[in-house]
């Protein structure tokens, strides 16, 4: 015997197959069934359920119950809140601790990005900025303000020659995108992540990707923007449709372009640095939420440049 059940959209499917389909494993041994999962095109997917009527019925039982207490508990989530973030909090993933600013800078860039549609930030590494992107970007999804989120990153060899990987392109440049399946992963976890990609609402693509494109009604983060040319950045920039937000990051001082080549981020912060609608936020080494060690890193660095700038002077 075989029923179906419809699941309407990316939550009901992980609610259903639970964080790395561990829920419909238990089902299936808990159940005595077999669920086969086949997903549309609108977001949704069908549970086909085969096994004997009283097993199948038992099971699809369960699966409704578990739905069911999903809808009455949802009123009491912060998805229902329209604001963007409330105490400090900006994003609660499936599993582990919610999202929130850790230092001042933080704060300001999240407050920034949900009160401007172009924001533009120079940061250090291990600030948190690609992070916290993504979480924004996942909050203003929750709230209907996007319908999509596209993020994506200029592909800047460094020292290894794409042409020498081994691979397709898609394996060519995964690489250079895995920070970005990190994050996402970490804030939707495995299921949820592959349902968004598998539906379009979120797309991760080098920044060749988008040229010809007009984004409307996105979420769109630009990351490692220090290795974008001037043009690419005007190209990505004018990428904007109605409705949408960008987000640029990048780290001047880890710039991958070839020898006096001008950084399409410093470019784009002088020539935008007066227009209206658009928020510049600067990070600095006391933002790094990464090792303590980091922080003596960067600031070690910070220090010889500046002593070996003036000696060049």
């Amino acid at each position: 015997m075989i029923k179906k059940i419809k699941l309407k959209n990316p939550e009901e499917i992980l609610l259903a197959l639970g964080s790395q389909d561990r829920k419909l494993r238990a089902l299936e041994q808990n159940f005595k069934v077999t669920v086969f999962v086949q997903h549309d095109e609108e977001g949704g997917a069908v549970l086909s359920v085969k096994g004997t009527n009283s097993h199948v019925d038992k099971a699809l039982a369960k699966l409704q119950k578990d739905l069911s207490l999903a809808q009455e508990k949802r009123p009491l989530d912060l998805v229902k809140d329209t604001r963007p973030f409330v105490d400090n909090i900006i994003f609660r993933p499936e599993h582990g601790r919610p999202v929130e600013a850790r230092s001042e800078n933080q704060k300001k860039y999240i407050e920034a990005i949900f009160s401007n549609d172009l924001v533009i930030s120079s940061c250090p590494a291990g600030t948190g900025k690609t992070f916290l992107a993504c979480a924004c970007a996942l909050r203003a999804l929750e709230l209907g303000k996007v319908e999509r989120i596209i993020v994506t990153r200029p592909i800047v060899e460094a020292g290894e020659k794409l042409g020498f990987l081994p691979g397709d392109i898609e394996e060519k440049v995964d690489p250079y995108l895995r920070p970005i399946y990190d994050a996402f992963y970490a804030l939707l976890g495995h299921e949820k992540f592959n349902a968004f990609k598998y539906n379009h609402i979120l797309e991760i693509v080098p920044l060749a990707y988008m040229r010809g494109r007009t984004l409307e009604k996105s979420f769109i983060i630009l990351d490692e923007a220090q290795n974008t040319l001037p043009a690419q950045m005007k190209m990505f920039l004018t990428r904007m449709g109605i409705g949408s937000k960008i987000v640029v990051n990048g780290d001047l001082s880890q710039v991958d372009l070839p020898d006096k080549t001008q950084s399409g981020l410093l470019h784009a912060s002088e020539v935008l640095a007066k227009s209206e609608g658009v928020a510049f936020i600067q990070f600095d080494t006391k933002d790094v939420v990464r090792h303590e060690l980091v922080k003596n890193i960067i600031a070690a660095y910070e220090k010889w440049e500046k002593k070996h700038a003036k000696k060049v002077k």
